[in-house]
Order: C-alpha cells, then sequence, then structure tokens
C-alpha cells in the first residue's frame, strides 16, 4: 500500500497497533534497528551521535525514546566531547515493551524521568522543554501532523526540535532495493508508517510553526533543526 501525503496527515493506525508492533525484548529492537539504520537509512550511528548530541537543552526531551539505548549512548557521546548535560530528560514512548527496557537503563538516574503516552497528547505543559529529538521515529507516528503541533506547543520559544526523517529509498541499486525491501517488511511489521517525501515532510514542519534551522541528507535520510519562533 502506498500513503500519500494526505495519509500521513491523519491519523492511520491505532494506538494499540503501533504498541503490537513494537511488542519486541529491548535487545532486538536494538538489533533490529542496527540493520535498518545501515542499510534502509544509509546512515551510521557516528552520524547520529554527532547529529542528536549538539540538540540537547537544559530541559530536553526525548520523543520516543524507545528502549533508551540510543538516548544513553548520545548522553555518553555528548559527556566525552564536553558537551553539558541536560539537567532534566524527559522520555515518552506509547510501545511498553521499549519503555521498559529504558527503565531498566535509566534507573537510578534523577536526571531522567520516562512517561508512557501518546505524543499527539503529551503530559506536559506549554512551553516546557528547551529542546527536542525525534531519533529513528518520526516516520513511525500514526498522525505525524498531530505529533508535530504538540512538539511545538510544548517547546519554549526558540526552542529547537531535532530529527531524522526516513525518505523514500534512493541511491544505485542493489542499495535502493534493499533499502525498499525493509521499508516494505517495516510497512507490514507495523513499525514503519511510511517513508516520506523531503519537500513534503519539511511542508508538515513548517505547517505545525516551526521555522528550518538547518537541513542535511544522509543516505536516506532528511535530518534537520527546526525551531519555535521567538515570541
Amino acid at each position: 500500500m502506498i500513503m500519500t501525503s494526505a495519509d500521513v496527515g491523519k491519523r492511520t493506525k491505532t494506538l494499540e497497533e503501533i504498541a503490537r508492533a513494537y511488542d519486541s525484548p529491548p535487545w532486538w529492537y536494538d538489533v533490529r534497528g542496527f540493520f535498518i539504520l545501515t542499510f534502509a537509512y544509509r546512515s551510521t550511528l557516528t552520524y547520529q551521535l554527532r547529529f542528536f548530541s549538539r540538540n540537547l537543552g537544559d530541559q530536553h526531551l526525548e520523543v520516543a525514546v524507545g528502549s533508551g539505548s540510543l538516548l544513553d549512548i548520545i548522553l555518553r557521546w555528548a559527556s566525552f566531547f564536553g558537551i553539558r548535560r541536560p539537567r532534566r530528560i524527559a522520555g515518552i514512548d506509547y510501545a511498553l515493551p521499549m519503555l521498559a527496557g529504558a527503565v531498566r537503563r535509566f534507573f537510578g538516574d534523577k536526571s531522567v524521568e520516562l512517561h508512557h503516552g501518546d505524543v499527539a497528547a503529551m503530559p506536559f505543559d506549554d512551553e516546557e522543554f528547551d529542546t527536542a529529538n525525534i531519533a529513528n521515529a518520526i516516520h513511525c507516528f500514526p498522525c505525524v501532523d498531530d505529533g508535530l503541533h504538540e512538539i511545538f506547543r510544548v517547546l519554549k520559544p526558540g526552542g529547537t526540535l531535532a530529527v531524522n526523517a526516513l525518505l523514500y529509498a534512493s541511491g544505485p541499486q542493489p542499495l535502493r532495493a534493499i533499502a525498499q525491501r525493509i521499508n516494505d517488511w517495516g510497512t507490514r511489521k507495523g513499525i514503519l508508517t511510511t517513508p516520506f517525501d523531503r519537500e513534503d515532510i519539511l511542508r508538515r514542519v513548517r505547517a505545525a510553526g516551526f521555522e528550518i534551522a538547518s537541513e542535511e541528507i544522509s543516505g536516506n535520510t532528511s535530518n534537520f533543526v527546526a525551531r519555535k519562533p521567538q515570541l
């Protein structure tokens, strides 16, 4: 099934379907994620660490935190390079098996709080966070537009959102065919709603109220930082 631009602007899956799709042990999620990153995203872990570690404000929101493994590595990477750790990190995810992994990983870390909830209806106040990251997840949202509007709500004026959005498979063969097969499997499995056309995802981000501060293409991903305008 090919998704249209209109489809990704409305809820295309129920939250229960999303939860079932991610009902896997956290270790398998991490192993699976490595192969998806390498062959579908055609990116690298090092690239992600550099990209997301630059967007860690004092009050930070990690959307779709999953098992917490990537967030943990990002924080370690940031510490190694002298990047200040956020004073408060709030992670949110709807898949309880993944969230359970994050709870174990960050047990005893008083700077990290973890929430079970929908990105389109988060339990946070308006203008609560300085930064937000969506790592390897916006293309899994059941409703992208609602999620973006909700993140805009909880960010402070001047706050920034870093995203790597999966694009439709491109590049030379056989890499393009491998990426397409992985995307098709992810769609059937339920862990992928749809890849994006580059212009379409940027348009959606702007429609939510953000300004695009920077963007770079890496493999099959658009890596961008969006800013909530100052009042």
